[in-house]
């Protein structure tokens, strides 16, 4: 079957496309059925690498050519004008977040439950993507991450939209050890009585912090672990495949 996703273009900015992958299609079996694209998770590679040649032929009639992506690693460094990595290679560089002017170059973020958060400039010339996990939201890494575009390009916060993906929802993202893991900084994100975290609010909060209009950031709020069947979710399975986010500049 063929790998599926969600498409998503920011109102106005044509040349610039998302793609949020879903789990269903693909050819990966067992506990990571479906369209799994890590090779890191124990999956086998030659299904994987099947699955990322689908998705990549999928989408180079909407003029994405090739893909970058890291080794992503619960932090906040960013890699700008990356290196492209074969659907059948594995990422070296370390990293969770991306930046480029390439057109047809897609950025590809991975996630099962973290959050992937796709930035794009106003003159669809310059995009980026962000790899959030609670450790990124911790460190304030969606905010810091649009900083760093926004200064390595010459661009004004006001001008980025940000698209924040599926991912774990606030009813889903439990933290039992709250005081331990985050800080009293971010109380009005956390539900006492069901020890949950509004991570979708944080995320949000923090974009607007590094100074992106209300207006220009967009959510598709679909819980990743109330979705097992639609999305791969760590908190459903340890033994999880991944799905992709890809943002890029359209190459006609």
């Amino acid at each position: 079957m063929p790998i599926s996703y969600i498409p998503f273009v920011f109102p106005g900015l044509d040349s610039v496309r998302c793609a949020f992958q879903t789990r269903p299609g693909g050819v990966c079996r067992g506990e990571y059925g479906g369209g799994n694209i890590s090779f890191s998770v124990g999956d086998d590679a030659a299904l994987v690498a099947a699955n990322r040649e689908s998705l990549l032929a999928d989408l180079q009639s909407q003029g994405l050519r090739r893909w970058a992506e890291l080794q992503q690693v619960h932090g906040d460094v960013m890699a700008f004008e990356p290196t492209p990595v074969a659907c059948d290679a594995v990422a070296v560089e370390e990293g969770d977040g991306m930046a480029t002017t390439e057109p047809g170059l897609g950025l590809l973020i991975k996630t099962a439950d973290c959050q992937p958060i796709l930035l794009a400039h106003k003159s669809g010339r310059y995009v980026a993507a962000m790899h959030a996990g609670w450790r990124g939201n911790r460190c304030d890494f969606p905010l810091s991450g649009v900083v760093r575009f926004c200064e390595h390009y010459d661009l004004r916060p006001q001008d980025v939209f940000a698209v924040r993906g599926p991912s774990l929802g606030p009813g889903k993202a439990e933290f039992i050890n709250f005081d331990k893991e985050w800080g009293p900084q971010f109380v009005p994100w956390f539900d006492e009585e069901s020890r949950t975290m509004d991570l979708w609010g944080l995320t949000r909060h923090q974009l607007v912090q590094a100074g992106i209009p209300t207006r220009n950031i967009f959510g598709l709020d679909i819980c990743t672990a109330s979705n097992n069947d639609q999305f791969f979710s760590y908190r459903c399975a340890r033994a999880s495949g991944r799905q992709a986010s890809i943002i890029w500049i359209e190459k006609n």
